[in-house]
């Protein structure tokens, strides 16, 4: 049992996602490298840098994110479970999923769209001018 030091539910939750698509922790390979960049001598001293090898599917991953090794160790096996995935049921995948909806946001409208959605706003101007306060005479003099 290998303890990352996140709450039990996101724990349990990596669990039962890495069962669902057959990874094992037996079938994975886990060093630590010292990492690099910001940090001064908090990062000289220690290896908080996670290096994962799958075997089965030879893919790699490392991941230095945060300063404590634990976490580090948390991330890391959710991202080789996020490529694993991604290798497995492509186009289904959750993230592939985010990405296309995305990608549909962004896509341009068409011309007879962009004209509704004009329309609609030409009707909206008019109806806000019409709620605007006209001065009747009575309340002039």
């Amino acid at each position: 049992m290998v303890f990352f030091g996140v709450s039990k539910e996101k724990e349990g939750a990596l669990r039962k996602r890495m069962d669902s698509l057959g990874i094992f922790e037996k079938d994975i390979v886990e060093k630590f490298i010292r990492s690099s960049g910001k940090g001064g001598q908090k990062v000289n001293k220690t290896s908080t840098c996670v290096y994962l090898k799958h075997l089965p599917t030879k893919i790699e991953v490392k991941c230095q994110r945060e300063r404590f090794q634990t976490i580090n160790r948390f991330i890391a096996r959710r991202i080789l479970t996020d490529k694993i995935e991604k290798m497995i049921r492509g186009k289904e995948s959750e993230e592939q999923q985010r990405i296309e909806r995305i990608r549909r946001q962004k896509r341009k409208r068409s011309k007879r769209a962009k004209l509704k959605m004009l329309e609609e706003k030409k009707k909206q101007s008019q109806k806000k001018k019409g709620r605007s306060f006209r001065p009747r005479l009575e309340d002039l003099e």
